[in-house]
Order: structure tokens, then C-alpha cells, then sequence
């Protein structure tokens, strides 16, 4: 099997259900028991921090990328293999794209949603073909694969779209996604 860079966006904030937190500590176990290296947005704190600690407890490999300005406020974690600190968040991003060789998003808020939205404007652009992987865990991303059929079903994007992401119910089924994700064509939306 492949080693993979598996990025993974997902939330800095606390006292989440217990739900997320689970399923953040199994990203982080599966991620190193399988050999693979966790890229993330390098924060100590919320979900960030459940999945670095746990893939580093396991000796799985770590990559942080973390801006300047939120070395504090995130907590930036100091066990990461290699920590990037980036001089705002589009570097942040851009960066964590250079690594990863597919992308698992766990719940999280704005910033999540910014970086998952970069990623599938990307796809549909057809400038990326790296696997999305949303985990849904307590169907946390059900209103937005709604959303997503409401912006289809009114003309906004193609019928394809659907190629651009995959669902998983958690974090093994992504996991074992991207592990088999094989690159599928993805027609100009223009």
C-alpha cells in the first residue's frame, strides 16, 4: 500500500460532543497504524489537537501548519514532526495542499469550510484530482450535501459534482477510501 499525505481540515474548537472527539482520535490512529502521515492545520487545540496527539502517541508522522498569528491562540503543537509556521491563512493552505495526497474533513466551522471550498473549486476546475473525503459523523455534513443539491438542482453546478467528494460514514470507511480512490474525469463545468 501507498503511504499517503492525508490532509485533514477539521475544527480548533472545544467541549464538542464526544462524538467528534472519537472520531478525530480514530483519524489520528488509523493515519499512523497504517503507515501514512498526518498533514494538518497545526493547532493543539478542539479536534486539530485530538488527531495530532493521537497519530504522535502511536508514532504515526505529523506535519503542522500553522499561520503566525494563530501560533497562539491555536497553541501551536510542538510534537509535530515538522511545523510550518505560514505567514496567513492562505499559505497555511497552500502549503497543506502541497503535501497531501487526499483530503479528510472532519466536522469543524468556518475555517474548515473555507478549506474544504478551496479544494472542491479546485476539483471542478479540474486543477486537482486528489480524493475529499467528508466524515459525517453524527450526520454533521448532511445540511451541506443538501446545500449541495439545492445549488445543483437550481443550475449552479453540473450534475457531476457529485464525483467531486465522497461521504463517509467514519473515519475508517475514509480512510479506506482514499487508500483505493482512483482519479475520475470531471467534465469542464463550462
Amino acid at each position: 500500500m501507498m503511504q499517503q499525505y492525508v490532509c485533514v481540515y477539521c475544527g480548533a474548537a472545544g467541549e464538542l460532543a464526544e462524538e467528534y472527539v472519537t472520531a478525530a482520535r480514530e483519524t489520528g490512529r488509523l493515519i499512523a497504524q497504517r503507515g501514512h502521515v498526518l498533514v494538518y492545520g497545526g493547532g493543539n487545540r478542539g479536534l486539530m489537537g485530538e488527531v495530532a496527539r493521537t497519530a504522535t502517541e502511536l508514532d504515526g508522522r505529523v506535519i503542522g501548519v500553522i499561520p503566525r498569528m494563530l501560533t497562539d491562540i491555536e497553541q501551536a503543537f510542538s510534537e509535530a514532526n515538522k511545523l510550518h509556521i505560514s505567514d496567513g491563512l492562505r499559505d497555511r493552505k497552500s502549503i497543506m495542499e502541497s503535501y497531501a495526497t487526499g483530503f479528510l474533513i472532519l466536522p469543524g466551522g468556518l475555517g474548515t469550510l473555507d478549506e474544504l471550498f478551496e479544494i472542491l473549486t479546485q476539483k471542478q476546475l479540474r486543477t486537482l484530482s486528489k480524493p475529499i473525503v467528508l466524515v459525517n459523523t453524527r450526520g454533521y455534513y448532511d445540511p451541506l450535501v443538501h446545500l449541495f443539491e439545492h445549488i445543483h438542482k437550481e443550475g449552479f453546478v453540473k450534475a457531476q459534482y457529485g464525483k467531486l467528494y465522497h461521504v463517509a460514514p467514519d473515519p475508517l470507511s475514509a480512510i479506506d477510501y482514499i487508500e483505493q480512490y482512483k482519479p475520475v474525469p470531471i467534465e469542464s463545468r463550462f
